[in-house]
């Protein structure tokens, strides 16, 4: 049942319909890294420009204007202005958070691997824990007691998700030490941490890599959640939680201040989600 399972979705990415789901993912991709990189080029204002003469404009599509394309929000700021720098900013602490994660994972994964015994008990324990634990009460316990701090908000979701990523790569370091590239160049002598970065780690970075891809999206909504209620990113920094937080309290007068921050998130997401997908397919070789 499972083989038929993936064989048909294999299929069905295979099929003209699959692969331009894909190419419309990448091409979303594409876009949100352009807007990303390039938010101080592509925005016409600046996020905290204010225009109380032009409050809640309605986007070009709705009889708005050309000067304001996704209309104005309720203190008369460009919404695309503010768009453009949200992403950036979401941007910018998924890739941070999902490389911070990624290291400690792999790196909590192969020491485990290596030593084994009572190092490996102690790390499979850290492991059960964070999988135990809320990860919306660990962060609201380190913001009250520490601050929101921009580099200290990357730190907090680069723990979101690193348990996974032991585990995976605990068992990618077993599965590489019985390897025979692995146990040559132990024999020869080669210090174990040269065996793991120059052997293990390369023969092992393309499932890491897919397993990367299904965590950032999961740290975009993680970071949206905790911003929409107050505990992420602070004014005057924007992000897309911020923005979906401020929108829900105009959703009936000004739907569009909600709706676009909001459709960012879900295609990100899905798209990332699908990049993720396809990438497993063509790179792990255990999937027929």
């Amino acid at each position: 049942m499972t083989i038929s399972l993936q064989s048909t979705t294999q299929r069905y990415r295979a099929s003209p319909a699959g692969l331009s789901l894909i190419l419309f993912a990448a091409s979303w991709i594409a876009v949100i890294l352009i807007a990303a990189i390039f938010a101080d080029r592509l925005a016409r204002f600046d996020v905290t420009e204010m225009d109380l003469a032009a409050r809640l404009k309605p986007p070009i599509c709705f009889g708005g204007s050309i000067k304001h394309l996704l209309g104005t929000d309720e203190l008369g700021r460009d919404v695309l202005s503010r768009l453009l720098f949200s992403i950036r900013t979401t941007m910018l602490i998924a890739v941070g958070a999902t490389f911070l994660s990624m290291v400690i994972g792999t790196t909590f994964g192969f020491a485990a691997a290596y030593f084994r015994g009572s190092v490996e008990h102690v790390i499979a324990l850290l492991t059960d824990v964070q999988a135990s634990m809320p990860f919306l009460i660990v962060a609201l316990t380190v913001m009250a007691f520490f601050g929101r701090d921009m580099v200290l908000f990357i730190g907090l979701m680069g723990l979101y998700g690193w348990e996974r990523n032991a585990r995976i790569a605990r068992g990618l370091a077993i599965a590489g030490q019985s390897q025979g590239y692995a146990a040559t160049a132990a024999h020869l002598g080669a210090h174990p941490v040269r065996v793991y970065l120059q052997h293990i780690l390369p023969n092992t970075a393309s499932t890491l890599i897919v397993t990367a891809t299904l965590l950032f999206p999961e740290i975009v909504l993680a970071e949206s959640g905790l911003s929409f209620l107050g505990l992420g990113v602070q004014p005057p920094t924007t992000s897309l939680g911020i923005m979906v937080g401020i929108g829900r309290e105009y959703i009936v007068r000004a739907p569009w201040m909600i709706l676009v921050p909001s459709l960012v998130i879900v295609f990100t997401t899905i798209s990332i989600s699908l990049i993720g997908d396809w990438l497993r397919d063509q790179l792990d070789p255990t999937l027929v």
